[in-house]
């Protein structure tokens, strides 16, 4: 069965790469079609997507997967859409005075066989927004999503087969080991979300065939209440953005950091912040499940290790409810005084599990998050300007919100991505587009040209030339 999937995604990598040989550069007209298609797929067959995604959770709202997906992937393809002529264009360039009256200017090129590999979160997002950026580009698209969502999976090769020929745009649905084949191939691009563990090993194989990457990686997303902040909007900002898809987000704040001497307090008003928006768990539909039962396990060593380390852990769990028995819920935990050396706070938690950590000065939060592996997103709450901006300069992340969580990632006009080990590369709107496309530069040369006058047999003429061009340059 592997031997045979393997053979088929070689026979569809050959397909397309066989049909963009055909068409090297489609018009305006074939990329909205392609685009116009993918928003079809996505406003047909909504239920559906939603009801795949919710059986592989074991229970997720399809509000939530309206909300976090689809609105998002339905955003940026019509942004897309409206804006893909002026990308398209080839643009002029300023030419150097000694090339007069040359000219120069930037065609935004198709790169060819684009290979897209999914994560299992926001399994319809995170494959179809960058598949639609690949083909605004003009390429062809091979998707790998996750088989931790096989249900959905299946269903997307299904839909993407009804709406799209196979040398357009096809999925490979499989294992870790069909994973391992297809980042394997030589792609004219290859982009990962995932963790950083796994990039690496991405970006191993990519690099066999000198394959372009692009990374969307994770790490410990940081966000900071600054002792100016409105402290009851903060906390109902981090509250939703920890616990949307039971924190199992990539950009959804990791630790939470605190002005000394305010952790109990602001625990509580955290603990209050989420049980008004989940007051049941196990039965409410509106409270995602763990997505495996390796997952939650991992998550619930965590706390383990946190509650006999003597750090102080509290469960909020508004219903007093038995979790994690027949279901794979698992009640919000907040931890503080919790040691460095715990695992929650060296690894990326992806789970309702937040530590709360106190702070001196901005100098000790800035040396904090200095200290760690640069992060996916940081968020920040506070009306002192001073310290916004000092915060924004001496810290590095892949993208910030200021008094809100995750609202960087849904801006069309500005790039999405990570920095270090969160990643490398972006997308979204504009940035997807040139991510996958190749910037040719072009010079036309004039008729007029004194260029020649350069060539052998050297001499006065090339002398005086010669100087001329060093004092104009």
């Amino acid at each position: 069965m592997l031997q045979t999937r393997q053979n088929s995604l070689g026979v569809r990598f050959e397909a397309q790469c066989r049909a963009f040989e055909k068409e090297p550069f489609p018009s305006l007209e074939v990329r909205k079609d392609r685009l116009k298609r993918l928003l079809a797929l996505t406003d047909k067959h909504e239920a559906e997507i939603c009801a795949a995604i919710d059986s592989d959770f074991s229970g997720r709202a399809a509000q939530e997967t309206r909300l976090a997906e689809l609105f998002v992937v339905r955003a940026g393809i019509r942004h897309a859409i409206r804006h893909l002529r002026g990308w398209m264009r080839e643009r002029r360039v300023a030419t150097s005075l000694p090339f007069l009256p040359g000219r120069n200017s930037l065609l935004p090129q198709p790169l060819g066989v684009v290979g897209i590999v999914s994560p299992w979160n926001y399994p319809f997002q995170l494959a179809i927004a960058p598949a639609a950026a690949a083909l605004a580009a003009g390429n062809r698209v091979l998707l790998k999503p996750s088989e931790l969502t096989p249900k959905f999976s299946d269903l997307l090769a299904r839909l993407v087969e009804e709406h799209f020929s196979p040398d357009e745009m096809s999925v490979a649905v499989g294992d870790a080991e069909v994973g391992k084949t297809f980042v394997s191939m030589p792609f004219d691009h290859l982009l990962f979300t995932g963790s950083t563990a796994v990039g690496r090993q991405v970006a191993l194989a990519a690099a066999a065939n000198l394959t372009p990457v692009t990374l969307e990686l994770g790490g410990k997303s940081p966000a900071i209440f600054d002792a100016s902040c409105d402290l009851d909007a903060a906390v109902a900002s981090v509250a939703y953005g920890k616990l949307l898809n039971a924190g199992q987000t990539c950009i959804a704040p990791d630790y939470l950091m605190v002005p000394q001497g305010q952790g109990a307090a602001i625990a509580a008003k955290l603990a209050a912040a989420m049980a008004r928006l989940y007051p049941r768990l196990g039965d409410n539909p509106d409270y995602t499940a763990i997505v495996s039962e390796r997952h939650h396990q991992r998550l619930s060593d965590m706390v383990a290790e946190a509650r006999e380390s003597g750090a102080d852990v509290t469960e909020v769990n508004p219903a007093n409810e038995k979790l994690g028995v027949s279901d794979r819920k698992m009640a919000p935990v907040l931890v503080r005084n919790a040691g460095e050396n715990l695992r929650l706070m060296r690894e990326e938690i992806f789970g309702p599990v937040l530590p709360i950590l106190e702070y001196g000065t901005v100098d000790d939060a800035i040396e904090h998050v200095s200290r760690g592996e640069r992060p996916l997103a940081l968020y920040w709450f506070g009306k002192d300007s001073a310290n916004r901006q000092r915060v924004m300069r001496e810290t590095v992340a892949g993208g910030v919100t200021v008094n809100d969580c995750m609202m960087h990632l849904v801006q069309e006009r500005q790039p999405f991505g990570g920095v270090g080990e969160s990643g490398m590369g972006a997308y979204h709107g504009e940035w997807g587009f040139r991510t996958f496309s190749k910037e040719k530069p072009i010079f036309v040369q004039s008729r007029l040209s004194a260029g020649g006058l350069l060539r052998p047999p050297y001499g006065r003429m090339f002398e005086r030339l010669f100087r001329l061009l060093n004092l104009i340059t």
